[in-house]
């Protein structure tokens, strides 16, 4: 008689995705890895290639991924603000379109962009400005930095008299697996020009994630909404209000995370342990300094004995 305690084996739909949750959730610059282990866990290379064929786009949309170009005229990001079809990626900067290969994770080709691709002349001006204002501002903060700026409303505005809007878009990434972690930023910002109020409305959204896992597993995924405003000037003087408010809201980010961490010690990392230990006895929290991890603190406790 079979045991029926035994669950029901997991049809391909449901393996496909199981692993694709795994694929999708991987940190920074890891998810290589993933599927590694994932194809060696599922031994079933058909529904391993729907897992990543679905997969990887997605994670590579969402981590803002940059690749750079086969005839190194620069990087393109991989967003939905540039996303043109599956495969094919637009770089403003540069006029072109990339093809991707979502699964490799490398463009293969380049073309030029058409006129239907690209924004009008009048909002070039104002996309053009931002986007060398912020290349400057992304060289001097992010070491591994890649921005762009994409019109995603009103891209074919001839003139003063509509509204239009742009999305400036800031990817960074430090991958260092040799040292077990891994880390990215990325920053979304909608830029809003009303020109029946003359009022530029700026949108943004910040997060970093970190994943260090040197005999363990620990994982930072923070995020922060803000909003501002400016008057709507000149492209050349839009730009420069525009990114100097980003610069203030990122650095502002920045200095709050740091903040926090040098509080981890007395706050969080107290808050993950038990009140009172197995030992029965508080952990002197006032004199921890004084202790080595060994004789010290199981004198203190009285444990080992």
């Amino acid at each position: 008689m079979a045991d029926e305690s035994l669950e029901p084996e997991l049809d391909e739909k449901q393996k496909k995705e199981i692993a694709k949750w795994f694929l999708t959730n991987s940190p920074a610059g890891e998810i290589q890895y993933i599927a590694k282990d994932i194809r060696s866990v599922l031994m079933d290379e058909h529904v391993y290639n729907k897992a990543v064929s679905e997969a990887f786009p997605l994670y590579n949309k969402a981590h803002m991924i940059s690749l750079e170009m086969p005839n190194r005229t620069g990087d393109v990001l991989i967003t939905t603000f540039g996303e043109l079809d599956e495969t094919d990626y637009l770089d403003p900067r540069t006029c072109q379109v990339a093809t991707i290969d979502h699964v490799k994770q490398v463009c293969t080709e380049v073309r030029p962009a058409t006129d239907e691709e690209l924004p009008s002349s009048y909002i070039e001006e104002f996309r053009g400005a931002l986007d060398a204002e912020l290349v400057k501002y992304v060289s001097e903060t992010y070491p591994k930095g890649t921005c762009s700026v994409y019109c995603v409303s009103g891209k074919d505005t001839e003139g003063p008299g509509a509204s239009f809007e742009l999305a400036v878009v800031i990817s960074a990434a430090r991958h260092s697996p040799q040292n077990f972690c891994n880390g990215s930023w990325r920053s979304i910002w909608n830029v809003e020009f009303k020109d029946d109020v003359q009022v530029v409305e700026l949108r943004g959204k910040m997060q970093v994630g970190a994943h260090y896992f040197e005999e363990g597993n620990v994982q930072l995924d923070a995020k922060q909404e803000c909003n501002n405003s400016t008057i709507l000037q000149s492209p050349e003087d839009s730009a420069i209000s525009i990114a100097n408010m980003i610069r203030h809201h990122e650095s502002e980010y920045f200095a709050s995370l740091e903040a926090s961490y040098s509080d981890l010690p007395d706050t969080t990392f107290k808050d993950l342990r038990r009140k009172l230990p197995v030992t029965r006895t508080l952990f002197p929290w006032h004199n921890t300094l004084q202790f080595s991890l060994t004789r010290d603190i199981t004198k203190e406790l009285g444990i080992g004995k």
